[in-house]
């Protein structure tokens, strides 16, 4: 079984009653759709190499691991906020579990998507 397809099953039993759609998988990336209307794509290349963006409404976030921002507290990880400010990612670390970093961001963006 792949990453992507190992993900999607933990995503079905932690967060299955809150899903609009079955999550999709394409080549690299997976994609969740929350009756909330927050829209999610996932792609994990390892447990170091991520990236997690939504959407809310016409608002985009992201974390990734590009190493662009060696400046940042978590680098290389590091999130992009909607209205383009980037700050230390406070949710993931490079490492941990593809489904521990998925986790703490969903059970995050879940409760409060435009995390302010």
């Amino acid at each position: 079984m792949t990453l992507h397809a190992e993900l999607i099953d933990e995503i079905i039993s932690h967060y299955g009653e809150q899903l609009a759609d079955t999550p999709q998988q394409s080549y690299d990336a997976v994609t969740l759709s929350f009756a909330t209307g927050l829209a999610m794509e996932i792609r994990f290349a390892s447990a170091d190499e991520y990236s997690l963006k939504w959407n809310e409404a016409e608002t985009e976030f992201r974390i990734d691991t590009a190493p662009l921002h060696p400046e940042l507290s978590t680098f290389p990880n590091h999130l992009h906020l909607g209205d383009g400010e980037l700050r230390a990612d406070p949710f993931t670390t490079p490492g941990n579990s593809p489904w521990d970093n998925l986790k703490a961001v969903l059970d995050t963006i879940l409760e409060n998507p435009l995390i302010e």
